[in-house]
């Protein structure tokens, strides 16, 4: 069992011709994730070469045609920002339920807009600015290396690209293995938060634990852990990254900045602990914490 992504998810990559959509698409086919298909406007008819052993993969000009001759379940974008929203609008309206938008510098207005969208939509976006997920032995949707995971029940979610990978590599170098792990990106506008993400695993027969790697700014966080007071009956390790940031400087994430008395690393940490959570003062303690 995992969430999300699996053996059954049939992926397609907008933008596969670009440079970054091929160079992962490669990662991705290494990995043993099922693309199906890729899709860049005014290259359909094309073919994508993998160069690494696998299949070609037929290339076509829209999400809805490419749907329709591949039965794609999933799709990952990797276009530009000024092109991010409507490759989001493009596979929500095709009917893919699970879209994974690595894309960064989207703004913020173009976000709300695609979440009001997608409000009524049976549709789940992961993103935007976010490394994807990935299932060890099973499916890699985004940026997160294969090289460094390793099948288990620790499930992982997380807003930092960098410390997932950090953590996961940890893990896997003291034999903890990982069901799913999921960044959900760190801007002040996504599609899919924390909740969403602890819901899944806490329903997950295979995953035993959680980590959950926040850090300043907003308040995904403590409602995370009301959440996890509530609701949760595996055991959740935390860590909550930015503590030494000035108020008012943003730090990395767009969405990582502290005004006022809100979005303060302090207050996440003082909720988490109340709710049960075993929270980190640094990196290198998560680990410890799980074992």
């Amino acid at each position: 069992m995992s969430i999300l992504v699996n053996k059954e998810t049939r992926l397609l990559v907008q933008g596969i011709t670009g440079r970054e959509g091929g160079f992962h698409t490669r990662q991705m086919m290494a990995a043993g994730t099922h693309v199906v298909g890729g899709v860049t406007p005014g290259k359909g008819g094309e073919w994508f070469d993998p160069d690494n052993g696998g299949k070609r993969v037929p290339v076509y000009n829209t999400v809805k045609t490419a749907v329709e001759h591949t039965g794609a379940n999933a799709s990952v974008i990797f276009v530009p920002a000024r092109f991010a929203a409507d490759a989001i609008y493009e596979s929500v309206d095709a009917g893919i339920p699970l879209v994974v938008c690595i894309t960064e510098g989207i703004p913020v207005l173009d976000m709300i807009k695609v979440r009001a969208y997608m409000q009524n939509k049976q549709a789940r976006l992961v993103g935007p600015n976010c490394p994807g997920l990935i299932t060890p032995g099973e499916a890699k949707v985004g940026i997160i290396s294969a090289s460094i995971v390793k099948p288990g029940n620790i499930g992982v979610v997380s807003k930092s690209g960098t410390l997932t990978y950090e953590v996961i590599y940890a893990l896997s170098q003291r034999d903890i293995g990982q069901s799913t792990c999921v960044g959900i990106g760190g801007d002040p506008i996504n599609g899919t938060n924390f909740i969403d993400v602890l819901q899944l695993f806490e329903e997950d027969p295979n995953t035993d634990q959680v980590i959950m790697i926040g850090e300043i700014g907003g308040n995904a966080e403590e409602q995370a852990a009301a959440y996890i007071a509530q609701h949760m009956t595996k055991p959740v390790v935390s860590f909550i990254a930015g503590r030494t940031a000035p108020p008012g400087r943003r730090m990395g994430h767009a969405g990582a900045i502290v005004e006022g008395k809100s979005g303060t690393a302090e207050g996440k940490v003082a909720a988490l602990r109340e709710a049960g959570v075993r929270v980190a003062d640094h990196p290198d303690q998560i680990v410890d914490l799980m074992a």
